[in-house]
């Protein structure tokens, strides 16, 4: 039975049980449950908080767990990242006060505050850069510098309000762009259903990023046509009972779905019609 780790709470809890419900996993109705068997799938699910995930599958007290990549790096464990999931997307930046430094050479000799210290420590080091110190806070890692911990902070970064609110100014090329991610050990051949769930998994992704297109071309303009919408293999292409025309179906990427219709409309197919995928294998 694979033993898989997922967020208890936090910002990776909601979508990483959306994603699992998806590819059929059962998921618990209760908060408070710790431990979900999943016997027709022949796999346990464990409740774990986000930080701890890594840290689990590293030792082998689970075979793989949903966790973010910035908390998989801040780890210090043997677990490594087997599949990005697409969701809690955030950006590792630095920043201090306005106007005081532009590049990341100038954080050496500076004390430095992070919720991630090892990732930090680890991304300095790689760049022959000596800070004066790495602070480890837990939380409001932008009140740092004002309350004379430290001069520079290292911190995930959306819109970048809140820093300017602090009167700080983000500096340097990220130091990471972060995202769920599927992790598993290191160290050991991958456990015994594993392939499933990844394909389940990138199942559901494709499901995500993509959407099935069926329109009707003269038969004459098929090729112009499919050169818009070659799919992902190939498209099917099958004959109209009016023998001039013909019918087509492909996957389509989603974001590009109003301009694939224009397209298409633009070249003479007509009777265009997008259905959204619910699961697939690829």
């Amino acid at each position: 039975m694979l033993r898989i780790a997922v967020p208890n709470k936090g910002s990776l809890s909601e979508p990483a049980a959306a994603m699992l419900k998806e590819a059929g996993y059962r998921q618990r109705r209760d908060s408070r449950e710790l431990v979900l068997p999943d016997p027709d799938n022949d796999v346990e699910f464990f409740f774990l908080r986000p930080r701890d995930i890594a840290v689990y599958v590293g030792s082998g007290t689970v075979d793989v767990g949903i966790t973010g990549r910035d908390l998989m790096l801040d780890s210090e464990s043997d677990a490594v990242e087997h599949l990005p999931l697409g969701f809690a997307r955030s950006t590792f930046r630095w920043a201090t006060t306005a106007g005081e430094m532009s590049t990341v050479e100038q954080v050496a000799g500076h004390r430095v505050a992070t919720s991630y210290p090892v990732l930090v420590a680890s991304y300095l080091r790689e760049l022959g850069i000596e800070p004066a110190g790495v602070v480890r806070l837990d939380g409001a890692v932008e009140t740092a510098i004002k309350l004379g911990v430290a001069d520079v902070i290292a911190d995930v970064v959306e819109t970048g309000t809140t820093l300017r609110a602090a009167g700080l100014e983000i500096f340097g090329e990220p130091i990471l762009r972060s995202e769920a991610v599927l992790v598993r050990r290191s160290d050991v051949d991958a456990p015994a259903g594993l392939d499933v769930l990844t394909r389940r998994l990138q199942g559901v992704l494709t499901a995500q990023q993509y959407v099935l297109m069926d329109y009707d071309v003269p038969t004459s303009l098929v090729e112009k046509a499919v050169a818009i919408t070659p799919g992902l293999e190939s498209p099917t292409v099958s004959p109209l009972h009016n023998g001039d025309w013909s019918a087509v179906r492909a996957m389509v990427p989603r974001g590009q779905t109003n301009q694939v219709m224009d397209a298409l409309y633009d070249v003479g197919a007509r009777a265009i019609l997008v259905t959204s995928i619910h699961a697939c294998r690829l």
